[in-house]
């Protein structure tokens, strides 16, 4: 059976809070560490009334105390957006505190506006220096050389485990050449997924991991029918729509049917960037995801959901949870 984990933005469906959206997180994981996940990451966003993920590193403490074994980690701290020896106290802190327990991806997007991303960077250069910054991240988290003028304290000999994030062929190429693991974001963005798993896997050096691992991140939305596994999608399309007309906010509410929201085009369009999704009734979630690891072989797979209520929600990651299981007996 290969693992499967769960990747939480922290959404905050309308009608509610942050507050109920955190604490929905740490029932979340709580629950999925019942159910068998591998892994819980979170992701970094900035400046969106709809995601209460922002303050990445504070949240994956909370879900750790919360929690007893699972593993918890960034899916992912956006690097460019933070120091590297900030970034390695930070990770390194939460590794002292518990230890074997923690996950570092690092992404190269703003995970955020321009306008936001010109906020977060005072003085940084961007994006362009990711591949140096993800080596000097490494470097604080190893063993400190005795000349070493700067240390991260906590950090130095945790060796927290680093992932590389993409969706282009850029991540998959460096995650390759330092033998990192690699999680393609393909819930959003698959257009390079098949080349860029295929380009990780031949160039793959071993490095801090011997062969490569390849994560493929896919959505869900399970529930007793089709239907209803359809309407739960809707929270997500409407959102993910929202967001490219460039009108962010809260979780919309689903609805019956998306064309009675979108046009025919936006519809199409939301569809083709979210096509790596399982969703439906119990039978048609198991047909989606036999079919997305047969056609990919990815060697862990990681599973998010937009959904707005939380009840919902909950049922759906515990009946991907129970296939996945099945599929592996």
């Amino acid at each position: 059976m290969i693992p499967f984990s769960l990747l939480d933005l922290v959404p905050i469906p309308s009608g509610q809070t942050a507050t109920d959206a955190l604490q929905q997180m740490v029932d979340l994981s709580q629950h999925a560490e019942r159910w068998g996940y591998n892994r819980y990451w979170l992701a970094e966003h900035h400046n969106s009334r709809g995601i209460a993920s922002s303050a990445t590193a504070v949240l994956i403490g909370q879900v750790l105390a919360g929690t007893r074994s699972i593993r918890v980690g960034s899916g992912g701290i956006m690097l460019p957006n933070h120091a590297p020896l900030v970034v390695a106290e930070q990770f390194g802190t939460l590794a002292s505190m518990y230890p074997d327990r923690i996950d570092l991806g690092l992404g190269r997007a703003p995970g955020t506006d321009m306008n936001t991303m010109r906020a977060l960077r005072r003085g940084m250069s961007g994006a362009d220096r990711f591949p140096e910054e993800v080596i000097e991240l490494m470097g604080f988290l190893q063993d400190p050389s005795p000349d070493q003028q700067v240390r991260a304290v906590p950090g130095e000999g945790t060796n927290v485990p680093i992932w590389i994030l993409g969706s282009s062929l850029f991540g998959a190429q460096l995650a390759a050449q330092l033998g990192l693991p690699y999680a393609f974001a393909s819930h959003f963005a698959p257009d390079a997924l098949e080349e860029a798993a295929a380009l990780y896997r031949h160039r793959f050096q071993p490095g801090v991991t011997q062969k490569p691992h390849f994560m493929l991140a896919a959505n869900v939305f399970a529930a007793d029918t089709d239907a209803e596994g359809a309407r739960l999608r809707t929270s997500m399309q409407q959102g993910f729509l929202n967001l490219r007309k460039g009108t962010p906010g809260p979780l919309p509410k689903p609805v019956d049917d998306l064309l009675d929201v979108a046009t025919d085009a936006e519809t199409a369009a939301v569809n083709h960037a979210l096509r790596v999704t399982a969703h439906g009734s119990r039978d048609s979630v198991r047909r989606d995801l036999r079919q997305l690891i047969d056609t990919y072989q990815p060697d862990e797979l990681i599973l998010t959901g937009m959904i707005h209520d939380h009840n919902a929600r909950l049922k759906s990651f515990e009946i991907a949870a129970e296939i996945l299981r099945d599929m592996a007996a």
